[in-house]
């Protein structure tokens, strides 16, 4: 089943929708993005007094006659809302409430989309102590902790502490890192997430890494960080997530789930047997959660796949991703009929599949290839 989001509700309906509602109940896709932007939305309704309950979950749900249902970053045709995830904040102005600007950013951040437009929440996020400054976006100020277990970023020190440890000593950096510093610490990433395996495609994949907005005031080092918290954590523990996004004490609980996320994906990459096709790249492994198959093949996309479409199968479930919008919702729904006792969901540019565990890797690669041609 596709779900993709289709003819979104406008932002100012949306919120008059909102504003009126008795209950209601936020669905929301398993992603960074659409996490946050629930957080977003979920905050302002607290401020209103508006009871709400979110679900980061790709089901459907039970709907009392009188709730709201609204789903963002997904498609349901008996859904009384459909939010974009980029929408959020508008829909939160409408709404007459100042979005929290460290979640937005988060949200833009785990979407790829720039903020450098909206200057109200620019200048909202330098009100809290945001500031660009030279590095590394990661979550924690433990500069090898972050570099091991980050998901922006595919490297040798990947899912290995001792060797982020290692590599950092040989910069000697000093214990109160200064501008100068972090561009070292910058430097070493840049030429490890493109040394000998990477793919030209890395160059610029590991820019995402880069030149961080520093967060002194926020639950996390940086936004990019926090980013990556966000969708690592909503893969894992879809609750943890949620309630990360609305502002609640569970930063340890995150980390801890961002961590378990990186060591699964990372090692299951190196370890991942793979294949080239056309116009495709794919990978088998040994993992059957597809929020952890999504993210192994957005990094294989990102730094080792000479193709832009990448493939992750594992035990009973696959993921597709590519660098653009390329109808993988919609292919891996007929792939998921042509297999028979399978489900798939997703959006356009990633989508995740579900299928009977006995059903063979290279059988789901067949079947996507098909309906690929």
């Amino acid at each position: 089943m596709s779900m993709s989001p289709a003819e979104q509700t406008p932002a100012a309906d949306a919120a008059a929708t909102l504003r009126e509602a008795t209950f209601v109940r936020l669905r929301v896709h398993t992603s960074g993005a659409a996490v946050a932007a629930a957080g977003v939305i979920g905050r302002a309704l607290e401020t209103l007094d508006v009871p709400f309950r979110i679900r980061a979950t790709d089901a459907p749900d039970t709907i009392a006659n009188d709730d709201v249902a609204t789903v963002v970053g997904l498609s349901d045709a008996d859904a009384d809302l459909e939010i974009d995830p980029h929408d959020a904040v508008t829909v939160v102005r409408e709404l007459g409430v100042d979005p929290d600007p460290v979640v937005a950013l988060a949200g833009h951040y785990a979407a790829s989309v720039s903020p450098e437009d909206d200057t109200a929440l620019v200048e909202a996020a330098n009100e809290v102590g945001v500031e660009s400054r030279p590095g590394v976006a990661v979550p924690t100020a433990d500069l090898a902790d972050g570099l091991a277990h980050s998901t922006l970023v595919h490297a040798p020190f990947s899912a290995d502490t001792e060797r982020a440890q290692a590599a950092l000593a040989e910069l000697s950096l000093p214990a109160e890192l200064d501008a100068d510093a972090h561009r070292r610490v910058a430097s070493l990433v840049a030429l490890d997430a493109t040394g000998t395996d990477a793919t030209p495609r890395a160059v610029s994949a590991v820019e995402r890494v880069l030149h961080p907005d520093a967060t002194p005031n926020g639950p996390f080092a940086t936004v990019g960080g926090f980013a990556d918290v966000l969708d690592a954590t909503v893969r894992e523990t879809p609750g943890v997530a949620v309630a990360l996004a609305l502002g609640h004490d569970v930063r340890d609980a995150a980390l801890d789930a961002w961590r378990d996320h990186a060591q699964a994906t990372h090692t299951a990459l190196r370890s991942a047997t793979t294949g080239r096709y056309e116009r495709l790249y794919a990978l088998s492994c040994d993992l059957s959660s597809p929020g952890r198959l999504a993210t192994v093949a957005r990094l294989a996309r990102d730094f080792r796949s000479p193709e832009s479409t990448v493939l992750a199968v594992g035990t009973g479930a696959a993921a597709l991703v590519s660098t653009g919008p390329s109808g993988l919702d919609d292919q891996l729904a007929a792939a998921a009929t042509e297999l028979g006792d399978a489900s798939a969901t997703g959006s356009p540019e990633e989508a995740t599949m579900r299928f009977d565990p006995s059903v063979e890797p290279k059988s789901v690669v067949t079947a996507v290839r098909e309906v690929r041609r």
